[in-house]
């Protein structure tokens, strides 16, 4: 399956973060492109009836909201989370993005 970043932000945002988180999200990226819609928890979780996240665990824990557009998948908006709830700002963000897609 084809994964592409939505725009060159979230690209960004993955390089920022420490070297070792960054090496666990490009292998759950990984993941994604093996297992398309069958990756299920712990790596992914459906959030919204079209919006999913992928989730790194670690000393950093990030989230990347993704959704499934034609024939791959779009990476949307990621965030390190630091609380047990999905901040509503992020998931604006994420729907904001999505509602862009052809």
């Amino acid at each position: 399956m084809n994964v592409r970043f939505f725009d060159a932000r979230l690209e960004k945002f993955v390089g920022s973060l420490e070297k070792s988180t960054v090496a666990k999200v490009l292998r759950t990226i990984d993941l994604l492109e093996m297992f398309g819609h069958k990756l299920d928890f712990p790596h992914s979780k459906k959030v919204h009836a079209h919006l999913f996240e992928l989730r790194i665990r670690g000393k950093q824990e990030v989230r990347i909201f993704y959704a499934f557009h034609k024939d791959g998948a779009v990476l949307l908006h990621g965030f390190v989370k630091k609380s047990n709830r999905i901040p509503k700002r992020e998931l604006s963000v994420a729907f904001q993005k999505l509602h862009t897609l052809d």
